[in-house]
């Protein structure tokens, strides 16, 4: 599942490519399992709206929408104009790319949304975990990530998240409600980085260990967004393109392999029902 350095990846290249374009046509698929809003609904909201800019929020891309007409400052974003969102998460295996309409179209492709500049922004999603929405503002709040985010969460605040919490922090780092955006690919490399074992207790971590995670979730998500992300499976950026980042994992699926730090063999074990890998020498 593409993770918070992916989806920022995707959500700044559709950005870029689509911002204060307009919304022509909607069209979706049959197959129901993407559409959290009904397609038929979500193909007469969008057409006619104006794409005020493109952004993340936890693992979703939310697109912030406005009524076609003059919008001041086409470059950034006027929040008091913002009247809808379509809300996309990619689930497993989805990709939102920006193309062309002469481009072919790629099997489980189950939106097409055509813009007044040419393009064409597509949702492919062959296991159809993905998920559609769209939220009308006049009728409903905007959506809001459940958890904090890891990128600008302050000390005090992070540390506060963990505290007196029984399960280990491999799990902690997974659940979206405490922190948004964190996967499997970055809560193993920043444990690593932070040099503690996933299956530490989590509320029995000491301050200066909680500090030295944050600082290092923060450094491994910043450095993956530069690299555009983990191709490990299906994803893929806003143009079709593969990022870098899974060439610089110290432990993700780097099972027996020697620790790039120590020579140690990476261990893989199971915390939370998920493979987690870890340096059994460098990791306390």
């Amino acid at each position: 599942m593409p993770e918070l350095p992916e989806v920022e990846t995707i959500a700044r290249g559709v950005d870029a490519r689509v911002r204060g374009d307009r919304i022509v046509d909607a069209w979706f698929s049959r197959h129901p399992e993407p559409f959290k809003t009904p397609a038929g609904r979500q193909a007469r909201a969008l057409a006619g709206h104006r794409i005020l800019a493109v952004h993340r929020t936890g693992k979703h891309i939310v697109c912030e929408l406005a009524p076609d007409g003059p919008v001041a400052g086409s470059h950034r974003l006027e929040q008091k104009a913002v009247s809808a969102q379509w809300i996309v998460h990619l689930g497993m295996t989805g990709r939102l790319l920006v193309t062309t309409p002469d481009a072919p179209i790629a099997p489980h492709t189950h939106a097409r949304l055509t813009l007044h500049s040419g393009k064409e922004l597509r949702f492919v999603d062959p296991r159809r975990f993905g998920r559609l929405e769209f939220r009308d503002l006049a009728r409903t709040a905007g959506f809001e990530s459940p958890g904090a985010e890891p990128l600008t969460i302050g000390p005090n605040e992070f540390a506060a998240l963990f505290r007196s919490r029984k399960l280990a922090i491999k799990a902690a780092l997974l659940n979206q409600s405490l922190l948004a955006g964190v996967g499997n690919i970055y809560a193993d490399e920043s444990l690593f980085h932070a040099g503690i074992r996933p299956r530490r207790n989590a509320g029995r971590l000491t301050s200066t260990e909680l500090e030295k995670l944050r600082l290092a979730l923060r450094e491994v998500l910043s450095h993956a967004i530069r690299l555009g992300g983990s191709s490990v499976s299906d994803y893929v950026d806003a143009e079709g393109v593969r990022g870098f980042f899974q060439l610089e994992h110290c432990v993700y699926q780097r099972t027996d392999e020697p620790c790039r730090i120590c020579g140690t063999r990476i261990r893989r074990i199971v915390v939370a029902g998920r493979s987690t890998h870890y340096c059994p020498r460098c990791q306390r």
